[in-house]
């Protein structure tokens, strides 16, 4: 695929303590395989789906052996001006952009409401070789407690046109780059664990949400919410068996009729 825009999610990956049997979950839930892994870059090991790249697993770095989570990167023309505007926005950089030979520069920062992501300025690696395919990442959430310090920060990172959705049942923002919906954001409530902390949910697409759930299950994991027919797709929220949240949707079942959109001002 070609280089995503700045601002659009471009790349996902995730540290595990155990990384094969993180690869026999997301080999038996989502059909990934894997290639070597590279002693270079930490063990990083990339997925694959059809023999295009979807996303990538590596142990932790000393220091970082805590709760597994996956982590989604936005594209960037700029990591470094990306960093800055991050600071300027009231968020706060955890790695400085820093050049993985010639595949890229990555940095790692958080929004103000505690949310951690990633900013890739692509390289050789220009990031997802698929996208909204089954086994492929196709969509995120940013979950948050606390949206009245995520939403500004947001909006001023990259140069999204900000809507909101009507009669959702939940608060829920949308953020587009010129006509494509890249990001949502919801406001975590009371139907999450209050040991949950916020964090980016990507969503990886499936043949038959039902289907991955119960593969899911019967390899160790846990199914959080769902399945459930949405005007999107049917969809379910799970954990890994490390703990690691993410969602899986079948984006060809849909019900119900697409939710009205109003920008924000």
């Amino acid at each position: 695929m070609a280089v995503q825009p700045e601002g659009a999610p471009c790349w996902a990956d995730a540290m595990f303590r155990d990384v094969e049997g993180a690869k026999r979950f997301y080999g038996g839930v989502l059909g990934w395989t894997f290639g070597e892994a590279s002693s270079e870059f930490g063990n990083y090991t990339e997925a694959y789906v059809d023999g295009k790249a979807v996303a990538a697993v590596v142990p932790p770095m000393s220091g970082q052996e805590g709760h597994s989570q996956w982590c989604l990167y936005f594209a960037s023309q700029d990591a470094a001006a990306t960093a800055a505007r991050v600071r300027e926005a009231g968020g706060e950089v955890l790695m400085e952009p820093m050049q993985v030979a010639d595949y890229g520069t990555m940095c790692l920062a958080r929004d103000p409401s505690g949310v951690v992501f990633g900013v890739w300025q692509a390289g050789r690696h220009e990031g997802f070789d698929a996208m909204a395919e089954p086994g492929a990442y196709c969509w995120a959430e940013v979950c948050t407690r606390e949206p009245e310090k995520s939403d500004p920060f947001w909006a001023a990172l990259f140069p999204y046109r900000v809507k909101t959705m009507q009669d959702a049942g939940v608060e829920f923002r949308v953020y587009d780059l010129g006509d494509r919906s890249v990001l949502g954001r919801m406001r975590m409530g009371d139907d999450f664990p209050p040991e949950v902390g916020p964090y980016i949910n990507v969503y990886f697409t499936v043949e038959d949400c039902d289907a991955a759930v119960t593969r899911a299950t019967e390899l160790g994991g846990v199914l959080r919410f769902g399945p459930m027919d949405t005007p999107f797709g049917r969809f379910a929220a799970l954990s890994d068996p490390q703990g690691a949240n993410f969602s899986v949707i079948d984006v060809t079942k849909t019900e119900g009729e697409m939710p009205q959109m109003t920008d924000v001002g």
